[in-house]
């Protein structure tokens, strides 16, 4: 378990808070995660690492001179929003673009690539890379679906002294994924972690058995084997991963190899000190040449029981770019580094951006969005432990808490923009950053996209009409399966979002109201919320448990349908009747 905090809540913030504190000669705070506190070379290539919290070292101990140069931290293993990682990435642009790099997991994907669309539009060259080395989580034929675990430091750091040599940024991300391709890590776990102020830990590995290849959140492995010796085991984890050896090394003899050996966070040096000394010897067997060996935590998982380790096979460019020099807090290596700090205007972190000024049409319309949005946060707070109970049949069952946090935080920032005289744009594009910031994880960044896109579609200056309102939602239910590479059928909320749109935008094609159509399309999404139980999942992490979700609704389905509905109510009032209207949309 956790020991030393004060409110569970607030442990993330409070650790980075901490973090920056002991390292300021290295590092600092911006909105959203970390920098360099010191100088890089102007006209280089930002590397911009990130992902959640509670994985340290990863990711602010990796960033520093010759490693990133900046990570986005998201909440307690939850990605960090687009709007973090763009902050983070434009404090530490140098010019020379921006190169996204995590690890592997759907949250992740689409909080970076929606940055990177706004990085793009901003003028700012971005690309993203998720790494995907755990041979584990999925077959070579489709490691493209593979996860990201202590691998991400060779790929992290074979782009960062790329950067550093004034490689461009088409260099260094195809140095990147080289770095990719041939990293593979294989990781075992004994007992599951525990979050600050939980009561039972977030997964569990049977008595005297070992989840082997299971993930670092607890992600289903491979299979649970009874407990071993550390021999046992080092032939067991060696043979795998040099049976999976890029194609292009035909044996072994002479290959020359990185080899990461990684405790998650209960492990200790002197058992992972046991564990190379019985490795060492399967690889000398198979007569490969140890270029290089790390020992340590590098990507670790609260107090999780449990370790990895990691194949690097190297060419020479990898190996010197490897063996690079680098400073940083949790990681360094090669000859010292002349750390320069920052010039005073440097560290000016900007203004606050200013809310767009709505028109009295949009300021109008303003205000009866956001009654509807005050009414669908009580709905979703009403429902959240009941949403988390859909969620546990085959997930992890903090789709309830996610949407909580979300939807109270958009309100919030919603009642800013409203405040500050934003219109409908204003007031759903702030909601959209907040929902996402607090929320995390990949219903964060998909409320995030839906909000973003609407506001952007609707803007501050017309009255929203059933036409351009079904119009914003098609375009939304377009981001969505884009970025979320979600389909119909794959039991997600694209189940209610898509055929919702359909609806739509028909009934504004027949001439109906706003409400009118919304109202008979709220049917439709409520019927397809409901056959949603009929469906395996496809994607995601209840995927692997998808036999168990047959017979429930998906959660995500239905609090989309909650929504919509939610929203047809607040229209169909008499906004004139006000002691009605508080009743149903306060």
């Amino acid at each position: 378990m956790t020991w030393i905090f004060n409110r569970p809540s607030d442990f993330a913030k409070e650790m980075v808070t901490g973090f920056v504190s002991a390292h300021a000669s290295l590092v600092r705070q911006v909105p959203g995660g970390v920098v360099r506190n010191t100088k890089s070379k102007p006209g280089s290539v930002a590397i911009v690492i990130g992902g959640g919290t509670g994985h340290y070292p990863a990711f602010a101990g990796l960033v520093g001179q010759g490693l990133a140069h900046g990570a986005a931290m998201g909440n307690l293993f939850a990605s960090p929003s687009a709007q973090q990682i763009c902050s983070v990435a434009r404090a530490a642009n140098n010019g020379g673009g921006v190169l996204l790099t995590f690890g592997n997991y759907a949250g992740d994907v689409l909080h970076f690539g929606l940055a990177r669309e706004r990085l793009r539009e901003e003028g700012i060259p971005c690309e993203t890379l998720a790494i995907t080395d755990d041979i584990s989580s999925a077959p070579l034929a489709e490691k493209e679906k593979r996860r990201g675990v202590a691998g991400d430091l060779m790929v992290f750091k074979a782009a960062a002294a790329a950067a550093e040599r004034g490689d461009s940024l088409a260099d260094v991300l195809a140095i990147a994924r080289r770095a990719n391709q041939r990293t593979r890590t294989l990781g075992l776990a004994f007992s599951g972690c525990t979050f600050p102020g939980a009561e039972h830990p977030l997964f569990t590995v049977p008595e005297g058995k070992m989840g082997f290849g299971m993930g670092i959140h607890g992600e289903p492995g491979i299979s649970e084997l009874a407990i071993t010796s550390s021999d046992a085991l080092a032939r067991k984890l060696s043979s795998t991963l040099l049976e999976e050896r890029p194609d292009d090394i035909a044996q072994t003899k002479g290959a020359r190899l990185g080899v990461i050996i990684n405790g998650l966070g209960a492990v200790k040096y002197e058992e992972l000190f046991v564990f190379w000394h019985d490795v060492e010897q399967q690889l000398r067997a198979a007569e490969v040449v140890i270029a290089d060996i790390q020992i340590g935590e590098f990507v670790t998982s609260f107090n999780m029981a449990g370790m990895s380790m990691t194949f690097v096979w190297f060419d020479d460019e990898l190996e010197a770019l490897w063996l690079a020099p680098a400073c940083t807090p949790a990681f360094s290596r090669g000859s010292v580094l002349t750390n320069q700090p920052l010039d005073p205007v440097q560290l000016e972190q900007g203004v606050a951006v200013q809310v767009p000024q709505g028109s009295p049409e949009s300021k109008t319309a303003a205000v009866k969005v956001m009654a509807m949005i005050d009414a669908l946060a009580q709905t979703i707070v009403r429902n959240a432990e009941e949403l988390g109970r859909l969620d546990a049949i085959a997930g992890d069952g903090d789709h309830g808490i996610g949407m909580e946090r979300g939807v109270v935080a958009a309100r919030t920032a919603a009642s800013h923009a409203l405040q500050q005289g934003g219109g409908v744009g204003a007031l759903l594009q702030g909601a959209a950053d907040a929902w996402a910031d607090e929320a995390g994880g990949t219903s964060g960044a998909i409320w995030g996209v839906i909000l973003s896109t609407l506001g952007t579609a609707l803007g501050n200056s017309e009255k929203p009409d059933a036409t351009r309102v079904a119009q914003a939602i098609v375009q939304a239910s377009a981001g969505v399966m884009h970025f979320g590479k979600a389909k119909p059928g794959d039991k997600t909320l694209v189940d209610v979002l898509l055929p919702f749109s359909q609806a739509l935008s028909a009934a504004a094609d027949e001439g109906l109201s706003l409400s009118a159509a919304w109202r008979k399309a709220a049917g439709v999404a409520q019927r397809c919320a409901e056959n949603t139980s009929q469906l395996t999942p496809k994607i995601g992490r209840a995927r692997p448990l998808a036999e168990r979700s047959l017979g429930t609704p998906d959660p995500g389905a239905i609090s989309m349908a909650m929504i919509i509905s939610t929203v047809s109510d607040c229209m169909t009032v008499n906004v004139a009747d006000e002691s009605t209207r508080e009743k149903i949309c306060p």
